[in-house]
């Protein structure tokens, strides 16, 4: 072995650098921080409730561990104290005074004066002592302020009925036992504020929750129209709510005036130059319908016809944006008739598949120009045309196949440019480069898209997808 691999191997069994605990500590505060994040509710709604519940229930919390802690603990203790300093009169009043020897005259001042129940058990012996409440407050108190104020045995009996405790103490010739209520050496009634803290909580949380929900569903209105809008809808909203969303409001409404106005400028334009471009090309055909018919001649016509067609692609491209309302249209009747379309562009349509519910609220004319546009770009460059369509969780999806040439995989959104013509097999030589562009532009007016594919024919996929 060389020198080299030594340190090769010298190397790999050499540990790694620690990490620092502040290191160490900050992706561990990333980690918990990342999986708090995806344990929390996305929605508006539910995290705004979270915002209010949150600091109600830690404020309660607060509050009835400092009760429980501080207030009912202390009432508890000084109730037992008494009832102990009750008991250890007793015991001396009996040590002192033996004359009464039935404890007679003792047991009625406890029971009239005390409202203690007294009972002399001569010769009896302390029970021992059973298993203790794992939670209770009173036998702990009772207890200690038994062997703080008489400090002699004793056995308590805290559960065995509800509704009194019996203590027993020794004394020289037996066992005094006394019996009181649990009132006297428990504050019984901190339920009550328990109760009535926990339903002040429940009814100011039930107002709050009322009032969030009117605060929200502006929001979710605006939301609504802002996705409605987008999928070319015709909307019709007013702003209500706080003043924050309601200039949001407005400034949704002032954005979807702007774009209006601007695509009907677009519109009135494109109109404008092709009345003009129209007469133009009126007066070539009529000076040309008045010559002499020569080669050269048919070649201007032949010109003029392109250029007539080229004029009604831009005005299709200007009506994308049209005024059309959606509407629920049945997809089956609609791709039964561009499977017609096709056919009579003489390719040779396999079939067309549909799955699920057909129905889709859209602009049928647009999405009927939108589909024609891809059959017919596929009708041009395949001999045979597939059609299928599907219904997804919120889309509906619109596949059209060929087995043409197809598109290079990096030119497929460089078509989708107005006025691009491709160089090589699908090159669109006799139109005027607005076809797939017409029909993005009608997919995204929907809110959807068109996206292209391989196809299992051997040539391009043209999906166009739509919100259902």
């Amino acid at each position: 072995m060389d020198g080299t691999q030594t340190t090769r191997i010298a190397d790999a069994d050499r540990p790694a650098p620690a990490r620092s605990p502040l290191s160490a500590l900050r992706i561990a505060w990333k980690r918990v921080a990342r999986a708090i994040g995806d344990a929390l509710p996305k929605g508006l709604y539910a995290r705004s409730l979270i915002i209010i519940i949150a600091p109600v229930v830690l404020l309660q919390s607060v509050i009835a561990y400092t009760f429980m802690e501080r207030h009912w603990q202390l009432v508890t203790r000084r109730l037992s104290s008494a009832v102990t300093s009750d008991v250890a009169a007793l015991i001396d009043i009996y040590e002192s005074y033996p004359q009464d020897k039935d404890a007679e005259t003792l047991t009625r001042i406890a029971g009239n004066r005390l409202s203690l129940d007294l009972d002399i058990l001569k010769g009896a012996k302390i029970p021992l002592s059973g298993p203790r409440p794992f939670f209770s407050i009173l036998d702990e108190a009772l207890s200690d302020e038994i062997k703080r104020q008489i400090g002699r045995p004793f056995w308590i009996d805290t559960v065995g009925r509800s509704n009194l405790i019996e203590i027993r103490v020794a004394i020289p010739d037996g066992v005094m036992r006394i019996t009181a209520r649990r009132s006297q050496a428990y504050a019984s009634n901190s339920h009550i504020f328990l109760v009535w803290m926990t339903g002040s909580s429940m009814v100011l949380l039930g107002v709050a929750i009322l009032f969030l929900r009117n605060q929200i569903k502006p929001i979710l209105r605006l939301a609504a129209v802002a996705e409605g809008f987008g999928k070319g809808r015709d909307i019709e909203f007013r702003p209500r709510g706080a003043r924050e969303v309601r200039q949001a409001g407005h400034a949704f409404i002032e954005m979807k005036r702007r774009i209006e106005r601007a695509m009907e400028q677009r519109t009135t334009m494109l109109n404008g130059v092709s009345h003009d471009l129209r007469t133009i090309i009126t007066r070539f055909r009529l000076s040309l319908a008045l010559i002499e018919q020569t080669p050269e001649v048919e070649d201007l016509t032949r010109d003029v016809d392109e250029m007539s067609r080229m004029l009604e692609g831009y005005l299709a491209f200007a009506r994308g944006d049209s005024a059309e309302v959606a509407a629920p249209t049945d997809m089956r009747a609609l791709l039964e008739d561009l499977r017609t379309d096709v056919e009579r562009l003489g390719a040779h349509v396999a079939e067309v598949d549909l799955e699920g519910d057909t129905t889709v609220t859209v602009r049928s004319d647009a999405i009927r120009r939108c589909l024609f546009n891809l059959a017919a770009n596929a009708a041009r460059y395949g001999e045979t045309v597939m059609i299928s369509g599907r219904r997804e969780a919120r889309s509906f999806l619109v596949s059209i196949d060929d087995d043409g040439p197809g598109i290079p995989l990096e030119s497929r959104e460089e078509v989708f440019k107005p006025f691009v013509r491709l160089d090589d097999a699908r090159q669109d030589a006799g139109g005027s480069g607005l076809g797939l562009s017409i029909a993005r532009d009608i997919a995204r007016a929907h809110g959807g898209d068109v996206s292209l594919h391989d196809s299992p024919l051997g040539g391009l996929r043209a999906t166009v997808r739509v919100p259902a």
